[in-house]
């Protein structure tokens, strides 16, 4: 079976090598990543051959999730080296910004028997975490041939992968059997992963380390962070600089936006602005190579736009729409939302996450597909801390409603904030069980090897 799980991935790429070219010509997407997909790690990677604790997290909104969870490894492991990969460049580019607390960054490898080989062969992990949905039979088996410990923190199954693993039921309860714990973000990945032949013993429902990814201020509902990014005009939230906001300004932002949802988007915001007031759409398109296209399709709708690599700082955006087309900044630019709409949630695309805005108390309007974040959307509906609409047209009235309703626009926000609030604690219960698998005195030092002379 994974000879042809093998083979089959290998064609699937073979397939796929006319995209992958045209989007390396196209958007620059690829170049340069090739050999470390192939598992040609520089040697200086890790030189002396220290032991490791490898996290993968696939993009950006895994990189965002792990990163309170590398900090507390870092510090219950300091002999052990820290290394982070990631799958897409987004993601890549977010780590090596954001991710202070690693010694390395990397592309991960294919996943088949010679790149992992030669992978594991430089970054020698001790153990091998990874973030969400990422289950690499490959790459796991050889983990357990070489006795890496491994898990899988703040997992998920979601409702369109489910079927496509059952499909593969005898196959897939092997790969499970390869992952020493599996920490999941609730009850129905609990049960999906038992009905595919995970052993329950090693699950453990400890909820999502999205609830714990930033740090807000109980009291000021603002992230810790904000003031001292804001002095030393570094950090994330040197962002926030490029919005210098008038108190009263409306700002619709929405979030991870896809193709499909954009016009819409614009349309409800566009009401808004007939309505009068000097509204502001802040809009940030979920894929980096549509950026132009979401640019255009705002002016084509009457909208002075500007992107965010061209604003001026320390100044209000003199705009009526800014494209966000950085990486890594959505997060803090919810703050200074009236109301938000998230993306992938509009269109069959299972959802995106809505805990981000949730966290700085503001309104959240999605879609009706949120099947990728189905238990956290039900909590935040049953709760009256988020609105649900079904289509373009509820949409535009949902935004319009809360735009103009401060009075509902706080009882959502602080529905949402008490929420979040609650469901803190998930990064401790999940290092936890990690750390039950390489108790923190059994730490490798580095190896000291001796000179030789190369002829």
């Amino acid at each position: 079976m994974y000879l042809l799980y093998s083979l089959v991935t290998l064609l699937a790429l073979v397939v796929l090598a006319p995209y992958f070219a045209y989007e390396a010509v196209r958007h620059k997407k690829y170049v340069g990543s090739l050999g470390q997909r192939l598992g040609y790690l520089p040697v200086s990677f890790n030189l002396d051959a220290e032991d490791s604790i490898w996290v993968h997290a696939v993009s950006v909104g895994e990189v965002l999730a792990a990163r309170p969870l590398l900090h507390d490894l870092r510090q219950r492991y300091p002999r052990l080296r820290l290394f982070l990969s990631t799958t897409t460049r987004a993601g890549q580019q977010l780590a090596r910004r954001s991710v202070s607390d690693v010694d390395g960054v990397f592309y991960f490898p294919f996943d088949w028997t010679f790149t992992t080989r030669r992978t594991l062969a430089i970054v020698k992990p001790r153990l091998f975490i990874m973030v969400e949905t990422e289950i690499w039979p490959n790459l796991l088996r050889e983990c357990r041939a070489r006795g890496v410990k491994t898990a899988l923190v703040n997992g998920r199954i979601s409702y369109r992968s489910f079927p496509r693993y059952r499909l593969i039921r005898p196959f897939f309860r092997r790969v499970l059997a390869d992952i020493d714990v599996f920490c999941v973000q609730g009850e129905e990945t609990q049960r999906r992963l038992v009905e595919l032949g995970a052993d329950p013993a090693r699950i453990a429902v400890t909820g999502s380390l999205k609830f714990d990814a930033l740090n807000v201020n109980a009291t000021t509902g603002v992230s810790t962070s904000v003031a001292t990014g804001l002095a030393s005009g570094r950090g994330p939230d040197r962002v926030l600089r490029f919005f210098r906001m008038a108190p009263n300004r409306p700002v619709l932002v929405a979030g991870s936006t896809l193709r499909g949802e954009e016009a819409a988007v614009i349309r409800a915001f566009n009401r808004v602005r007939t309505a009068g007031g000097n509204a502001l759409l802040v809009i940030a398109a979920r894929h980096p190579e549509r950026f132009d296209e979401v640019e255009r399709l705002c002016r084509q709708e009457g909208l002075a736009t500007v992107r965010r690599s061209a604003l001026a700082i320390d100044a209000e955006p003199r705009a009526d729409a800014v494209v966000l087309d950085t990486i890594g900044e959505l997060a803090q630019l919810y703050q200074i939302a009236t109301a938000v709409f998230v993306g992938g949630s509009l269109v069959a695309a299972g959802g995106h996450n809505i805990l981000e805005p949730a966290l700085f108390g503001k309104p959240i309007i999605f879609g009706p597909h949120m099947e990728n974040f189905a238990e956290i959307a039900e909590e935040f509906l049953a709760n009256g801390a988020a609105v649900q609409v079904r289509h373009e047209r509820e949409l535009e009235e949902a935004v319009i409603g809360l735009m103009g309703d401060p009075v509902r626009r706080a009882r959502l926000g602080a529905a949402a904030r008490a929420l979040v609030e609650a469901n803190r604690g998930a990064k401790d219960r999940t290092l936890a069980s990690v750390t039950a698998l390489l108790p923190s005195g059994d730490q490798a030092r580095a190896v000291v090897r001796p000179f030789r002379v190369v002829h």
